[in-house]
């Protein structure tokens, strides 16, 4: 079992294009809230809003970070994003290569 300095979690992100989908990791990775983001395209949401059923082309963006840089991902995404309500989510790394995870905390220091 490795022992960790930090908690690694993952950040799920839909974005309405592939250019914002580019801004949104280029400027999480540059400011070091993120130490590597995977860009998959397209995906279909089906969704509803505004009491209607949407069925739409999105970007997702797989963000690797840190919990304790969530709220600040949190407050850029937003700054950055297109949506009104952009999802913007996080799920636990459980278990993980020590040496990746060890990479993931350095990448993401301030």
């Amino acid at each position: 079992m490795v022992k960790r300095m930090s908690e690694p979690i993952v950040v799920l992100v839909t974005c309405g294009s592939e250019e914002e989908a580019a801004k949104i990791s280029n400027g999480l990775v540059e400011e070091r809230l993120a130490a590597c983001v995977n860009v998959i395209s397209p995906i279909r949401s089906i969704y509803r809003w505004e009491e209607k059923i949407w069925d739409e082309k999105e970007w997702l963006l797989i963000i690797k970070t840190q919990r304790k840089r969530f709220q600040e991902i949190e407050t850029r995404v937003k700054s950055l994003h297109s949506y009104s309500v952009p999802e913007i989510i996080s799920l636990p790394i459980m278990e993980g290569s020590s040496s990746y995870l060890e990479w993931l905390a350095e990448m993401t220091e301030k």
